[in-house]
């Protein structure tokens, strides 16, 4: 008997970028990944703290999703984040996944 069902197992090439940047108050460090998995969203892991999402353009319009998900302490570091992310992720059309 089969311990589990397999949902996917997909291989893809896919483009990664590693950015570093300060605020007035604090470094961050990130890996984005680009894939076509997850709706085309692209998938953000904080490198300092390992703590990940998948972000698009409503999402980042969320301040305090923001902050939950990257635990961060204050509503306008949050914002500077959310100004960061506005800049260098694309939009991005929504993408049939399930058929």
């Amino acid at each position: 008997m089969e311990l589990f069902d397999k949902l996917y197992d997909e291989h893809e090439n896919t483009k990664v970028r590693f950015i570093g940047f300060t605020t007035e108050d604090t470094r961050y460090d990130f890996g984005i990944v680009y894939t076509n998995m997850f709706f085309g969203k692209p998938l953000v892991i904080c490198m300092q703290t390992g703590r990940s999402t998948l972000l698009d353009p409503k999402d980042i319009e969320d301040i305090d999703y923001l902050q939950t998900v990257f635990r961060i302490p204050d509503k306008q570091q949050a914002a500077d984040l959310a100004e960061f992310f506005r800049d260098t992720l694309p939009s991005i059309p929504f993408v049939t996944q399930y058929e």
